[in-house]
Order: structure tokens, then sequence, then C-alpha cells
């Protein structure tokens, strides 16, 4: 089954009306004046090794890469308005495999056989390409898209700052190209005329916005960079100036390799570098997929929620190994020529044709003029686009590393370590093998993180406590004795490494002074067997202590499919509130303290500053009512204007949801329910349900009103009690959430 392609309707259309026909074509050859000067840039990056002689085929290069896969996507079936060419990530990737395969080559007359190397370099290509369309087959671009950022990062960084330095010795004005690391010692033969026309341009392309929004800002810099130069070249001044890019002078062997590239006469050099390109080339296929899914994303039109990943990696994994075969390098989606693209009006594929278009003509008839591009102003531009790259992820960690109250310092410092040194060592060591090691590392770091504590939150309840109402002498005990009922929340996987810690925390936690132990389980997002197997463990540790566990968890979840053959049913609670009513009546058993077995009025806590001729001048008003368990006394939405006392029994209020429902309250003797209706009239705000055969009290409106008009003074003093027994609940209320956000 193929990967569903995510590309909108709209796109998928045929060719439109006139209209969108005219702002493809003007959008698709104003995004060419973007994409061309950067693939030519990029191409020049990869191939910087070889030095001057390959400097225009390295243009070159990039140029036939861009055309290639611009083409080649939208005869697979590629219907958006992404912008295809060489990516700063990848040709970083490149131009340092190909420096160090250079250094590894077989010498020839005391040179490298550059011939070989290349063979080699295109073959990596050619295979890496094979392989990313492989992983679009495989459907690998939905795991690709958890690749570890501050991997991506490093790489992506280091490629920024590279490509930064590679520019030096051009905007310098140095007549060969010199390697940055020697920049310094030759700054004596640097043009100070070419420094100034590369300032302007940077400084053009940097402010570019604020001069027009109408022009890519690449092409006001390029535009202000090569009018100066041309006008210093007038003004008699060119010997002072950088040279320009150059016409095509690269070696036969470059020719060889682009002209024929089956390579049937050099297969004896392909064997004997098999674990070389095997190697290079899955690297390359990784960088190459992770960062075009990066790319999508960013792409993406809004409300285009599915990027079609998979489709993706296998139109660029054909397209980079055609666009070997002919001299050119790994593609990418290009996001500055793809915002362009849809900014000056590109609305379906034919943008991408024109773009691919205008770019062929660049590459062929047009590179002659091309060639009299200033290397000092293209270097300017590129050394924006450089810095327009670095990650920002990476800038906001060390913003964040810097500050001192930042939280979780630790974590922020490793992410950014790990970025750092997949940066380090993509230069000092070797590119392929950094790819690795970074992923390897990236992951040994997120099995550390998943294998610490998973405790969301633990707290004792002394303070916290259920929503059965307690009489006197229970309050009593459960405030003496509530801080041995220990609950813990947890979050996340439960497996092996994450258990363990749990099962030592859960030891010292609970050496003393502990008589339950509720773990809330609603959040743990997965179990394994032996994250289960531990959990019993620890159950059979607190039992000979003589401490119970209770589980709080749904019962229709995967973590509960795992405890049903370790854990009795009655040991599992749907919500924490009646896990610690659990453990609460646990410990008023052990202290002998059980609810009254009922509650005459003048016991009453809502009574208690009544008079007993008050009380009795109440109970005239009553009227007694009993109830068996089960019974439903009212439903939330139902009229009433009644209230209840308790004398013996328990109700309980819960709203319902789809899931079951949430108990607000539980009413036991001594307690009042229902008195909201009378106060304010309204509909019933719960349900409230008969938990033990329930007997006491009922106070009607129209009995209320009565009293009001016979005995006011009891009238006012119940409904001062009332208040009171309000005030009370919502104090209680609020200590109880700021416990359980603390």
């Amino acid at each position: 089954m193929n990967p569903v392609d995510s590309t909108p309707a709209t796109s998928r259309a045929a060719i439109p009306d006139i209209a969108t026909v005219r702002g493809d074509i003007v959008a698709g050859l104003v995004s060419s004046t973007v994409a061309i000067p950067l693939a030519m840039a990029f191409g020049m990056f990869a191939f910087v090794s070889l030095g001057d002689e390959y400097f225009a085929y390295g243009a070159m290069a990039g140029l036939i890469s861009a055309v290639t896969a611009g083409f080649v996507c939208v005869l697979l079936g590629d219907r958006s308005t992404r912008v295809y060419a060489p990516r700063i990530t990848t040709t970083f990737f490149l131009g340092l495999l190909l420096n160090s395969l250079l250094h590894r080559a077989p010498l020839i007359d005391a040179e490298p056989d550059i011939a070989t190397t290349l063979l080699i370099f295109f073959a990596i290509i050619v295979l890496g390409g094979v392989l990313q369309a492989l992983f679009g087959m495989l459907r690998l671009g939905s795991f690709m898209k958890f690749a570890p950022h501050p991997v991506m990062a490093g790489f992506q960084n280091m490629a920024a700052l590279l490509l930064f330095l590679v520019q030096l010795g051009n905007t310098l004005g140095f007549e060969h190209n010199i390697r940055f690391t020697r920049v310094l010692s030759a700054i004596g033969e640097a043009q100070p005329l070419s420094v100034a026309v590369a300032a302007l341009t940077f400084v053009a392309m940097w402010n570019a916005r604020r001069i027009t929004t109408k022009v890519p800002p690449l092409l006001v810099g390029l535009g202000c960079g090569i009018i100066a130069y041309y006008a210093l070249v007038v003004a008699g001044l060119g010997d002072r100036l950088g040279p320009i890019i150059g016409p095509l002078t690269a070696s036969a062997a470059m020719r060889t390799v682009l002209v024929d590239f089956r390579g049937l006469p050099m297969a004896a050099s392909l064997e004997s570098s098999t674990s070389v390109i095997l190697s290079g080339a899955l690297a390359l296929a990784i960088i190459a997929s992770i960062d075009a899914l990066l790319c999508a994303k960013l792409t993406s039109q809004p409300g285009e929620l599915r990027a079609g990943g998979d489709r993706l990696l296998i139109r660029l994994g054909v397209a980079n190994a055609v666009s070997a075969g002919f001299g050119g390098i790994t593609n990418g989606i290009n996001i500055g020529p793809s915002v362009a693209n849809r900014a000056f009006g590109g609305r379906s594929w034919l943008s991408v044709i024109v773009n691919a278009l205008a770019v062929l003509v660049a590459a062929t008839l047009a590179f002659p003029l091309l060639a009299y591009l200033p290397r000092a102003v293209l270097s300017a531009t590129i050394m924006v686009v450089a810095i327009q790259h670095i990650d920002p992820w990476t800038k906001q960690l060390a913003a964040r590393l810097i500050k001192r109250d930042t939280p979780q310092r630790g974590a922020v410092a490793l992410d950014l370590g790990v970025s750092v040194l997949v940066s380090l060592l993509s230069i000092a060591i070797n590119v392929v093998l950094a790819v690795f090691i970074g992923l390897v590392l990236a992951l040994l770091l997120f099995a550390v993180r998943m294998s610490r504590s998973n405790i969301r939150k633990a707290y004792r309840c002394d303070t916290v406590r259920s929503r059965r109402s307690r009489d006197p002498a229970e309050l009593e005990v459960l405030h003496a004795q509530g801080a041995s009922v220990l609950v813990i929340e947890l979050q996340g996987a439960l497996f092996f490494g994450t258990a363990e810690r749990l099962a030592q925390i859960i030891d010292s936690e609970t050496a003393g002074g502990t008589a339950a132990l509720l773990l809330e389980l609603r959040r743990i997002t997965e179990i394994d067997s032996t994250g289960a197997r531990i959990l019993g463990d620890i159950d059979a540790a607190l039992a000979a202590r003589g401490i119970k566990l209770g589980l709080v968890l749904s019962g229709r979840t995967e973590t509960a499919a795992r405890l049903v053959d370790i854990f009795r049913h009655d040991r599992f609670f749907p919500d924490i509130d009646r896990a610690i009513e659990w453990a609460e009546d646990e410990l008023l058993q052990k202290a002998g303290t059980g609810s009254s077995p009922g509650f005459s009025l003048d016991r009453f806590p809502l009574l208690r500053d009544f008079t007993p001729d008050q009380i009795e001048g109440l109970r005239g008003s009553l009227e007694p009512v009993a109830w068996p368990a089960g019974h439903v006394v009212f439903r939330r939405g139902d009229y009433g204007s009644s209230l209840y006392l308790v004398t013996r029994g328990r109700a309980s209020a819960h709203l319902s949801h789809d899931d079951g429902d949430i108990r607000l309250v539980t009413f036991a003797a001594g307690t009042v329910f229902g008195e909201l209706a009378l106060l304010d009239r309204g509909p019933r705000s719960a349900t409230i349900t008969v938990d033990e055969d329930l007997t006491g009290f009922g106070l009607s409106e129209a009995s209320f009103g009565a009293l009001c008009q016979a005995q006011p003074g009891i009238a006012i003093s119940l409904l001062s009690a009332l208040g009171r027994e309000l005030s009370v609940r919502i104090r209680y209320a609020n200590m109880t959430i700021q416990q359980l956000e603390s």
C-alpha cells in the first residue's frame, strides 16, 4: 500500500485558469533567481576541496542538481509548489566527505587520484539516493521524524559555520582559493576594494526588507554587489578586485565522470571501496531524509497537517540518484526559493517546472554569463544565508543556559553539549562516523532520560482527604494519622529502568510511618511485562511491612490489562478520591473508629449553634425521608427545592462522563445536601445516589417559607448555618487544590 499523498486537492488539478498559469510562470521565474545563486554556491561548497580548477564545475553541479530534482519530483507525482536544490546540511556532509576521500585516495605523481575519488564520491551519492527512496518505500519517514534534534542541529550549525568561513577567501579578493585556516597568514594579499564590495552586498541583503518587500533579499544583495563591482571595473580599478567565477576549466577526469558514470572500466576501484561507499551512502541517506522531512514541515501550506513524508523520500531519493548520474549532488527542499515561489503567486506544480527550466537555461545557455559573477559578491550573499541557517533552537538553548534562573539547566546543557559535540566530531574525525556517533549518543541519552524517575508528584494525605464526609471523631483520627497515607502520581512509560528506580524511591519514602501507598497510574502511557512484575514485587515487599497498596487506573487500558493477573480487583480504583477513601477507612478501622450509627438533630454540626427550642421548632418543619441503597434521590438538571439532613447511611454526589463518573462528595450521617436548590431555586447541579440505606429529614421550599413566616429567627439562623457550611466546603476545596498543584 502506497503512503497517502496529502498534497492539497487544488494542487492536483490539471493546469488551472490563465491567471493562475501566469502567476505560476512569474513565481517560477522569480524563485529561480533565488535558487540559481544558492545552487551554485552550495555546489562550489561541495567541491571546494578540489581547488580553483573545479570552482566553476561546483557551480555547474549545483545547477544540474536543481534541474534534475525539479523535473524528476514533478514527473513522480509531486504537485506542490516546493522548489528542490542542494541543501546546506547535505552539502556540508558532501564537502567533508570529498575532503576525506581525497586524503585516502591513491597518489599519481604525488597528487591524489581525482578520477577515482570522484567516481567513489558520485557512487556514494547514487547509492544514498537509492537508500533514501528505499526508506520511503519501507515507510520509515514517520520514524525518522523522531530523529534527535540535537544531532541535526549540530550538523546544521557546523555547516553554517564552515559555509561562512569558506567564503572568507573570496570576500577578501584572493586570486586563488585559500583554505580559511590560512586566511590570516595570507591577509597581506587581500584586496580592500573587494572587501568593500562584499560588505556592501552583505549589508544590502541583510537590510533588503527595509529597502523593498517586492524583491527577494538575495537579489537585492546580488544586484547591489554586481553594480558596485563592475562600476569599479569601469573606473579602471578591476585589478584591485577579486576574481569572477570563471569559465569551465576542470580537468579531463571530471569530464569523464560527467560523460560516462557507469564506471565499468573502474569496477575494481568501486569494489575496493565498498565499505566506504556503503557507510557513506547510509549516512548521507539518513541526513538527507531527516533534513527533507523537516523542510517539508517548514514549507507546508497552512492547514496541511500531513506532508506525505514517505512519498517525498521516494521522489527525492530517485532524483538524487539520477542527479549523480549527470554529475550533480544531493538535493533537498530549498526553503528560500520555495517561500519565494509561493509568495510571488506559485499555486501549482507548473511553477516548479518553470523554475527548473529557468535553472536549466542558467546551466546551459546562460552559464557563460554567470561565469562573470564576482566571487566576492556571491560569497557575501552566502555569508548571510549561512548566518540565517544557524539553528534557532540552539540559539534559544544558549540563551536559556546563560540565565541563572533557567529551570532544568542540566537538561538544557546536555542537549546543547550533544549538538556541539556532533559539530566538533564532524570536522575533527570523520563526517560519516560523526553521523552514527551522534545518533548512538542521542539514543543513549534518550534511554538515560527514560530511565529517570517518572514520578509526577508525591504527597501525604494529612491535608488532602477524600470527598467522603466524616464525623468529628473520624476527622480527628484522620488529622492525626492522615500523613501515613502516601500518594505517588506517575507519568510516562513504566519499564525495566523506570520501574526499578520507582521501587528504590518507594522503599525510601515508606521507610517509616506509612500505612498505605496509592499509586496514580492513569498518566502511564505504557507498561511492559517487566514493569508490571516489578509492581508486583513492590506490593509483596510492602505487604511484608504491613503497608497496603492501592492502584488508581482506568479498567479499559493496557496498563490494567497488564496488572489484572497480578493484583486483585479490589485493589483497583477508578480515581484518586475513591482510593484515598479506601485508605482512610483502613486507618479508621485500625483505630477502632467507625461511622456513627445515627445522628440526632441536636448532634448535627450544621445546627451546633441552635438552642434546644430552636431545634424543636425546626423539627416541626422537617419531613422524614428514607431511601434504599442504589436509589437516585435526584439527577443533575432536575428541578428541586428541598434540602436533606442525613441521620443514617450515605449518599454520593457525582457527575457522569463517557469513562464513568466523577464523585464530588459523599454525604454521611450528620451532613446536609441539596441546599443550593433551596437557596437559588436553580436546577440540581449533580446527581445524588444512595450508597447505604439512608434515613433523614427533608426541608421543602414550602416548609421553609412557612418557617420564615412563623419563626423568622429560626429561618435566619438556618440560613446563617448554611452559609457557614458552604464557606467551610469552599475553604477545604481551595486547600485541596493548592495541595494538589504544589
